[in-house]
């Protein structure tokens, strides 16, 4: 075939554009207009959490993910979402086509969710961002529900009589400012969209409803789900669709960073960070500064029992899986947070208050997940925030600990903690573990206790490697000189124990003058005592990026970020971050 130079330049400019394209969001694949782009085979669902697939088929079964309050009230729904798997890019109309078998059966209800943008995940909190959620209810309806990033409930929810059951094939098509809906090619109705897709992407997510469980039925016997064996995306109008793979988890690497510095210190340190799935696999840029920034990561929430043990006897480790992935392809370490703690826990885990039940329930936990990352991680917190909040019980022979709210204390008392030690070390010998708490930086009745706790460990021969000095700065107060910090630091050292600060962030108000300045030095500071005392192994801060920040004020919709970390919402560098470079150079 012979082309002029005209047309060979600009099939070739074409061509370089589609690989850039790939090369920034992974492999991907132009569907064109018309054509049907097969989302099941060939492509990779295997880390979508709460589905199994098999032969180009998910099963997808009721998970119950739900995040609690810090009071263990509530229970927002957290469903999964394919993050390592296909999603799309598209720039105009398109429809997308889902086959489900063992849908409106009376036992629950069977879900697609298409998202604009994913949900960010807080410790206590997910912030609903754009979506568009289809399904078919257990009494045969088909629902159509659409979040604007505005609120945490849909701001339109929609029904369609339908009589469906069995096998069901729904078609969603954006065209225009309008959802257009399908059952088995019968046209059922339409829907405003308010931009959902507005940005271009659709993240894929499933979901079954568990259903209410019938008289005498046990609660874990209920829905074995539904299966998806059929998912499609078409461009419509002529207009232009792909579909993009997961991103590569390794991120280019530079001399001028802060594990770069860290690893010129002379002895074996770690610089870390906690690290969220959501934005690690769906923001490039986050992702390029967490691989190349850190040597270490703290999953912030994806090891904590609410996330990966739902519900009693059912887990699922494929989010944390994700992280310890990346930490792998990076070369970090992976300091795994946290085994046991008051918060976080799914409600079943409060539901028996039988003393030997409920120390069943923490061994067993235990034992399954330290068992399951055994040797993919450096370190446990095995026991968090174990000291009491109420200020009492410094003074009344309460020794300090935390009985409020936890199941543990409350069925073991003290021994718990020594329980939980020896079951990870069992589980994960090679690991070094530690107590992680908070507001012990300072001095008084909290640190005093807390050593105390550690010191009577120690005597009884808890296989305790170090405590944590989580090091979060909320107010002024807060603020506690280094040299204090140090001489904790040091107690823990005549204990033959080791220090880390595990979750520094500094929030500053917008009317605190020279607030980044303070900021940058409360940080460096904390960070050059842990670079002088040879105990002290690593410096991690609670996110890096003011983007996804927990200290974010969530009490209005969507949340207004804080000013707490390294890096500010643009993923711009702030003083502290130059802060903790000199840091490295000045020790």
């Amino acid at each position: 075939m012979n082309l002029g130079g005209g047309t060979w330049q600009r099939l070739t400019a074409v061509a370089l554009v589609m690989a850039v394209a790939a090369g920034c969001t992974g492999q991907g694949e132009d569907s064109g207009g018309g054509n049907d782009e097969d989302l099941l085979r060939n492509h990779d669902w295997t880390q979508m959490p709460g589905t199994t697939a098999r032969n180009g088929i998910l099963r997808v079964s009721a998970s119950d993910r739900r995040i609690v309050e810090q009071d263990s009230s509530g229970g927002r729904p957290n469903p999964p979402l394919n993050l390592a798997g296909p999603h799309l890019r598209s720039d105009g109309d398109f429809t997308v086509t889902a086959r489900m078998s063992g849908v409106g059966d009376d036992d629950g209800d069977s879900w697609l969710r298409l998202y604009g943008r994913v949900p960010v995940i807080y410790d206590e909190w997910r912030q609903e961002r754009p979506s568009l959620r289809v399904g078919v209810t257990a009494d045969g309806q088909v629902k159509v529900q659409i979040w604007d990033g505005e609120g945490d409930e849909p701001a339109t929810s929609k029904n369609f009589d339908c009589g469906c059951s069995g096998t069901v094939t729904l078609a969603v098509s954006s065209i225009g400012d309008t959802f257009h809906v399908k059952a088995d090619g019968r046209r059922l109705g339409t829907v405003q969209d308010p931009g959902v897709f507005a940005e271009g992407t659709v993240w894929f997510g499933l979901e079954a409803d568990a259903g209410e469980a019938d008289a005498g039925e046990d609660e874990d016997e209920r829905r074995e789900g539904w299966r998806l064996t059929q998912l499609t995306a078409r461009a419509e109008s002529g207009d232009s669709l792909r579909v993009i793979k997961a991103p590569r988890l390794r991120q280019e690497q530079s001399d001028d960073s802060l594990r770069a510095r860290a690893e010129d210190v002379g002895r074996p340190f770690d610089v870390g960070t906690a690290l969220a799935e959501n934005p690690l696999l769906t923001d490039s840029r986050y992702r390029a500064l967490a691989g190349s920034q850190f040597s270490m990561l703290t999953p912030e929430n994806a090891f904590k029992p609410q996330f990966l043990h739902p519900r009693r006897g059912v887990y699922d480790f494929r989010d944390a899986d994700l992280l310890v992935r990346f930490a792998r392809a990076n070369d970090m370490k992976v300091h795994a947070h946290t085994l046991v703690w008051h918060e976080a826990l799914p409600h079943w885990m409060r539901e028996n208050d039988d003393p030997g039940e409920v120390r069943r329930t923490m061994l067993r936990h235990i034992a399954m997940v330290a068992g399951h990352f055994k040797g993919q991680v450096a370190e446990w917190d095995v026991v968090n925030e174990p000291m009491s909040d109420d200020e009492k019980s410094y003074t009344n022979g309460d020794l300090g600990l935390r009985s409020e709210q936890s199941p543990w204390f409350e069925a073991m008392g003290e021994e718990y903690i020594d329980e939980a030690f020896r079951a990870a070390h069992r589980a994960d010998p090679k690991a070094r573990l530690y107590l992680n708490e908070y507001g012990v930086e300072e001095e008084g009745e909290r640190w005093d206790a807390l050593y105390d706790l550690v010191e009577r460990l120690k005597e009884r021969g808890v296989p305790i490697d170090g405590v944590g000095f989580q090091n979060h700065e909320y107010a002024p107060g807060d603020r506690i000189d280094p040299e204090t910090f140090r001489g904790h630091v040091r107690d823990l050292a005549e204990l033959g124990v080791k220090a880390r600060v595990s979750e520094m962030d500094v929030p500053i108000g917008e009317d605190e003058e020279d607030g980044r300045q303070i900021q940058a030095d409360e940080m460096a500071g904390k960070l050059r005592v842990c670079l002088e005392e040879p105990n002290c192994t690593s410096f991690s801060t609670w996110g890096f990026t003011d983007r996804y920040g927990s200290t974010a004020d969530t009490q209005i919709y969507p949340p207004r970020t804080a000013d707490s970390l390294p890096w500010d919402a643009a993923l711009r560098p702030k003083p502290a971050y130059e802060r903790l470079l000199e840091a490295f150079d000045e020790v």
